[in-house]
């Protein structure tokens, strides 16, 4: 039986993984009393793997997951790695996989937020931004769960990461 007590965090890697670092790092140190069990340590995936084996992955995740946490940056809405018309078993001429898997053009970060949303899982979307705009966020998801800006802008001019506002949303 799998227990849903972990936390799932999705994210743009390639633009967004500085916040999935800071959040690790705070769930790590006794300082930040961020505390979370990462889903991601129920089962690894390749890169290299076809899209369905990692959304197989994903799914596990998911399922062994009571929080999902989305990290929305500049270009998270409009990802499309995870579609089947990026694999290479997949025949665009008859729309069909090579080794006969279902077909499915919904990217990594489409898959879990409609799971996401679909399982009742409770969301928390985090914006690299020091404000909140749905206009970047996946349209599956802008309109469930509690959306926070990473950073917030202080008196002194500077930013700072938002550290009260996601430690609330995620711990709550």
């Amino acid at each position: 039986m799998l227990y849903k007590t972990r936390t799932y965090i999705a994210a743009d890697w390639t633009g967004d993984k500085e916040i999935v670092d800071k959040l690790r790092e705070w769930n790590d140190s006794n300082w930040y009393a961020l505390d979370f069990s990462d889903a991601h340590d129920l089962t690894q995936s390749r890169d290299t793997s076809l899209p369905c084996t990692i959304k197989k992955s994903l799914a596990t995740r998911l399922n062994g997951s009571k929080t999902f946490v989305l990290i929305v940056g500049k270009d998270t809405k409009n990802l499309t790695k995870g579609a089947c018309r990026h694999c290479s078993s997949y025949i665009s001429t008859w729309g069909i996989c090579y080794h006969g898997h279902s077909v499915d053009q919904h990217s990594y970060i489409q898959y879990e937020c409609e799971k996401a949303v679909k399982d009742g899982k409770k969301i928390v979307v985090i914006y690299n931004y020091a404000n909140v705009d749905k206009s970047k966020c996946p349209d599956s998801i802008k309109n469930y769960g509690v959306h926070i800006p990473a950073y917030y802008k202080a008196i002194d001019g500077k930013y700072y990461w938002n550290i009260a506002e996601i430690r609330k949303a995620i711990n709550g």
